[in-house]
């Protein structure tokens, strides 16, 4: 008996393990360099909003024939994974159809139906993307952003899903053919659901040449999905993985709640006599304010850029965008995490993080510009609207701070409001004795 293809199985999956493991480190230790958030409670609504939002895809089903789809995709991934780990027992132990003998023909002939029922509907729902992405006109997926790589990627993985779905439907296929030639490492399990329907295709053909078809679907199906696992880690479909951990630990906060920077919430307590001087912590002389770069911003939110799907929902419901302003919250995660891999490439080289960020080029300036910052109106359109509970808005305000009270680089209009707020308590040029005559009007 060869041990060859066990062996050769083995080696590609210590490599792939190998190549997803270094980027999977690479990725945590980008995140990493964001500031700590400090504790995290509420465990159990944590876990509440994971299995509602990562698991049960609750946000897509505002759309319901969009979530419907979207959801088959993802069950299909998540479910057909159990065939894939007999794929790989078999690989490693050298066996066929592993789990047919402990399972029963009856059984496991009716789960291998549910897996095909599940890539078939893949496969279908695959397609319709496709064609909505490239055929129909949609806007969302038409936006500067989206130019090039974005729009290959998201392709590419359509088409990468769909091959994959047709190797395992071929590879049923001709091993139901093979199990009635009585051909030894083809146990009888029966003809399946769909690939049944793909046997006249195939009948044909020599014995011979269908166990190579055979073999050939099922290397090229197991050694796609190991490829498609390493790729992932580039994509945008990152988000499969980290859709779990980035809902978890989502901002529990009434959507609009603005976290203040103690800090500057001290010195205004002190101002209007609300705090004692010596009681407010010691100010730290080296404290930034805001966000210039990726190591100003918190963990959570480069988890955020790692997560986004790119689906556009929140720039199609961002109102500066709607109006033709230069402001994409897509955009932005996109630039964040680009600002991410850029600072990966060089810690990749063997630099320190300081050296990594200091590498002439920071996340405002280079990645995302004032433009675009300033382009926002905090409503939380963005917010509300992402599937996995990203806030391209808390970036926009961190990096804002950094414009306002670093640079000081605010326009006119907002200047003469902080002078106003400041002054008068208001935004507007009047004495705050002067606030309440609107009232003497009611009384007329």
């Amino acid at each position: 008996m060869s041990y060859l293809p066990q062996i050769l199985f083995l080696a590609c999956l210590a490599a792939a393990g190998f190549f997803i493991y270094r980027r999977v480190n690479l990725i945590k230790r980008t995140i990493l360099i964001g500031k700590d958030t400090g504790p995290m409670g509420q465990k159990g609504e944590r876990l509440k909003t994971m299995l509602l939002v990562a698991f049960g895809q609750g946000k897509m089903f505002s759309k319901p024939l969009v979530g419907l789809m979207h959801f088959i995709i993802y069950a299909g991934f998540l479910i057909i994974n159990i065939e894939v780990l007999e794929i790989i027992l078999d690989g490693i132990l050298g066996e066929h159809r592993l789990f047919a003998p402990l399972l029963g023909s009856t059984l496991y002939s009716a789960l291998i139906n549910f897996f095909e029922f599940l890539a078939v509907g893949v496969l279908v729902v695959c397609v319709v993307f496709l064609a909505r992405r490239n055929v129909l006109n949609l806007s969302r997926f038409k936006r500067w952003e989206m130019k090039k790589w974005p729009t290959l990627d998201a392709n590419l993985i359509l088409v990468f899903e769909i091959i994959l779905m047709a190797a395992f439907l071929t590879m049923n296929a001709t091993d139901s053919i093979l199990q009635t030639r009585d051909v030894p490492h083809y146990p009888p399990v029966g003809a399946f659901v769909f690939s049944q329907f793909l046997i006249p295709l195939f009948d044909g053909m020599g014995t011979e040449a269908l166990v190579a078809l055979e073999r050939g679907a099922w290397w090229f199906h197991i050694l796609g999905i190991l490829a498609f696992a390493i790729y992932v880690t580039y994509s945008k479909h990152l988000h499969i993985a980290l859709a779990f951990p980035n809902t978890y630990f989502s901002n529990l906060k009434p959507k609009g709640h603005m976290e203040n920077m103690p800090t500057i919430t001290n010195e205004v307590k002190i101002a209007l006599g609300l705090m004692n001087p010596n009681d407010a912590p010691p100010a730290d002389t080296n404290m930034t304010f805001g966000a210039k770069d990726i190591n100003d911003l918190t963990w959570k939110q480069l988890m955020d850029a790692y997560s986004c799907t790119e689906c556009g929902r929140c720039t199609a419901q961002c109102p500066a965008s709607q109006t033709g302003k230069h402001l994409s919250p897509r955009a932005i995660m996109m630039e964040t995490r680009d600002r991410l891999e850029d600072v990966g490439k060089e810690l990749q080289k063997g630099k320190s993080v300081e050296e990594a960020l200091n590498n002439g080029k920071t996340l405002f300036g280079d990645f995302i510009t004032k433009e675009e910052i300033m382009a926002c109106t905090t409503c939380n359109a963005c917010v509300e609207a992402c599937p996995v509970n990203i806030s391209p808005l808390s970036i926009i305000l961190d990096v804002r701070r950094f414009i306002t009270m670093e640079q000081a680089d605010t326009p006119s209009s907002w200047n003469a409001m902080f002078g106003n707020l400041e002054n008068n308590m208001a935004p507007w040029k009047f004495s705050p004795s002067d606030r309440f005559n609107w009232a003497d009007k009611l009384k007329d």
